[in-house]
């Protein structure tokens, strides 16, 4: 059984980092190095804190002199720097002034506060106006021959509004950020890739259309005559190279915005830290990261950086050292990193920006100037960037996860929804590291960008009527002949699914009726060529004899059961706001029973199973007012942010619970979800859950 003090360090965060192996520590800058993976590397080396480990192997690192805080050795003549600290514990002098540059100001080992501490900078000092001491550069060598420097703590009242960021030590922040590292070597593989294949993106989307049914009797007319477009983004045989080996996926941007203001102490950060080192170890050297940390104020700890050996290294070290207090300032976490994304120089073809929060926002929205209206204005917080980006051009999705039971669903759901990204509810904090790995599965694959359907009526008579698209923006031109559906990015093997009504007139010696053509206009990630597709036109046969049984379209059915399940979704949430959670359980029940009757039901369609089980969850979890707000409240905008995107998000406590996340959830996603699970347990076979601290 573990220490009460063992319990008190894993609550409190203390060494609960991801750590990185020793090979990736000393190659540098080799982007050949390659990390252990989670199917070859023990769970401890990977996962655990040095404390979990044996005891043999801890007296092992000791007889080694290994630094606690990238575990390599700290062995004479390894061009390393030594730093030994007041309290005798020694570290590499790279790694520790990394750690205190981000707040940190006591020993990693032993706790002990330190009256002296090492910084890199050898101008700082002067700057500061304080007196320091420094090392012989040539008597302790470091990796870029900077001077090494020993500086006293600032007195409390120069310190940072920001409690876990002290300037000195983090030095200030350019007003640019064009600071991000080059891409040089990307744009040329990408040229070599569009060389060996030409044709590469001409099959990656498929598309198919499904009239509700198959014939309607020549006299017969309707004013709502369903046809369903479906679109998939497949991998192909064109994502190949000529030596059959696949093709390396397109590398993305990735700026993650974390919470790590006084609510976030303890079991929450260390969660987070392994969580962010689950994504760092997943990247790959073309792929750049940038982390933006907000509590009262927001401080980017360091640019976009690709995520080679080394990269990877100062990510995980910067990571690792962070450290929980202040208020909630989501609005400046955000507006930081959307300055990240918009100042950077050269950009990758994918970019995003995840959000994580676990408290409401004590700033802008609750203690701004619009703090006493009955409605909060989310859209105070989305940088202005963001908020108009049809006429800025900036287009990036902001992907948010509310952690527990405290945050502002409403205001991350927002957040999500107006920059076209998702939302995800995690309930359990365990399962933090397998929200972002489902999110990250999906960036990680994307195949097509903007992707826009042109929908063309094709018989003279046939004007559209509806486009029922989800959160996706459509269109129809005042005669009613032509629709339009802006879609945007689409992951590999991903699907989207739209109803299109239109009226159906009746013909007169015509065996068929032509209905519409559907065409696509996207363009390939890799290549950056675009493309576009015409899709087959849509007839449906009108036969003379009206007593021929025609059987309807299942996959129409399904998915007009999506949408209407969709709706009362939404209905039901709405009347759950003002306080008639009754009204919000009937409207769920009745959608129940309506979808019970159809087609798809009687069929037992996955997909209507796992919609019914969907809305019994979230009548249980409108039992009561606080049920509602602690549980309820974001697991049905999560489940209206996965309906209204098709997208997977994390819903409640897991982010596999049910078959209809599944159903959106790409083998990309998947994969890796599957391999956050497996990094997770044990050496037991066990899932690692933290033990909850409880001083007696």
């Amino acid at each position: 059984m573990a220490s009460k003090w063992g319990k008190v360090k894993l609550a409190l965060g203390l060494n609960s980092c991801y750590h990185v192996s020793k090979t990736m520590v000393m190659n540098g800058d080799d982007d050949n190095t390659k990390l252990p993976s989670s199917e070859t590397t023990s769970d401890a080396s990977l996962i655990a804190p040095p404390n979990w480990l044996s005891k043999s192997s801890s007296r092992k690192r000791s007889f080694e002199k290994i630094c606690s805080i990238c575990l390599a050795s700290m062995k004479p003549g390894k061009g390393h720097a030594i730093f030994t600290a007041e309290c005798s514990h020694a570290f590499h002098f790279n790694c520790i002034t990394s750690n205190v540059k981000h707040g940190n100001q006591i020993c990693p080992v032993c706790r002990a506060k330190w009256k002296e501490i090492p910084l890199q900078s050898p101008d700082v000092g002067h700057k500061a106006g304080r007196t320091r001491t420094q090392t012989s550069p040539a008597a302790c060598p470091t990796e870029n021959n900077s001077l090494m420097t020993v500086i006293r703590r600032l007195p409390s009242s120069a310190r940072n509004s920001n409690p876990h960021v002290i300037p000195l030590f983090h030095g200030a922040e350019p007003a640019l950020f064009d600071d991000d590292e080059s891409l040089g070597q990307i744009e040329i593989y990408q040229k070599a890739v569009s060389d060996a294949d030409g044709n590469l993106g001409t099959k990656i989307l498929g598309t198919k259309a499904y009239p509700e049914v198959s014939s309607v009797p020549r006299t017969d007319l309707c004013n709502d005559f369903t046809v369903l477009i479906n679109l998939k983004a497949a991998v192909t045989k064109s994502t190949q190279n000529t030596s059959g080996d696949a093709i390396p996926r397109t590398p993305i941007d990735l700026v993650t915005v974390l919470d790590i203001s006084g609510s976030m102490a303890g079991t929450k950060l260390a969660l987070l830290k392994r969580a962010m080192g689950f994504v760092i170890h997943n990247l790959s050297s073309n792929d750049r990261l940038s982390v933006v940390t907000f509590s009262s104020t927001a401080q980017r700890l360091f640019p976009l950086c690709r995520m080679s050996a080394s990269g990877k290294h100062k990510a995980l070290i910067a990571v690792n050292s962070l450290a929980a207090n202040g208020g909630t300032n989501i609005a400046h976490g955000l507006r930081k990193g959307a300055k990240v994304m918009e100042e950077r120089r050269d950009k990758n073809p994918v970019a995003s920006i995840i959000l994580l929060s676990d408290g409401q926002d004590t700033y802008t929205v609750n203690n701004g100037p619009e703090r006493n209206q009955t409605t909060p204005n989310y859209q105070l917080l989305l940088p202005l960037s963001i908020q108009d980006s049809k006429r800025s051009g900036f287009h990036i999705p902001v992907h948010t996860f509310g952690f527990g039971t405290d945050h502002d669903s409403s205001l991350m759901h927002s957040i999500s929804d107006s920059s076209g990204a998702t939302f995800s509810f995690i309930e359990s904090e365990a399962a933090t590291q397998d929200a972002f790995a489902q999110c990250i599965g999906g960036l990680l694959s994307v195949m097509v960008q903007d992707l826009h359907v042109e929908i063309k009526c094709i018989h003279p008579s046939i004007k559209l009527q509806t486009i029922k698209s989800g959160s996706y923006s459509s269109h129809i031109m005042g005669d009613g002949r032509l629709g339009f559906i802006n879609i945007g990015d689409l992951y590999a093997d991903e699907e989207r699914d739209f109803l299109v009504q239109l009226n159906l007139p009746a013909e007169s010696g015509h065996s068929h009726t032509p209905l519409l053509k559907v065409k696509c206009l996207f363009k390939d990630v890799l290549t950056k060529e675009s493309f576009t597709m015409d899709g087959e036109e849509v007839i449906i046969a009108r036969p003379e004899n009206s007593t021929v049984k025609v059987e309807g379209s299942i996959e129409v059915d399904r998915q007009r059961n999506r949408y209407k399940a969709a709706e009362a979704m939404s209905e039901a949430r709405a009347a759950a706001e003002n306080g008639d959670l009754g009204d919000a359980i009937s409207i769920l029940e009745n959608c129940r029973k309506m979808l019970s009757r159809t087609i798809s039901a009687k069929s037992q369609d996955c997909l209507c199973v796992a919609l019914n089980a969907e809305m019994k969850e979230m009548q249980e979890r409108m039992a009561s007012r606080h049920v509602y707000e602690a549980y309820g409240r974001a697991y049905v905008l999560s489940g209206l942010s996965s309906h209204s995107w098709q997208r997977a998000t994390a819903r409640g406590d897991s982010t596999n619970s049910s078959s209809l996340i599944q159903a959106y959830q790409t083998p990309s996603m998947a994969e890796m979800l599957n391999r956050s699970q497996a990094m997770l347990l044990s050496t037991n076979g066990q899932r690692f859950v933290p033990p909850s601290c409880h001083l007696e």
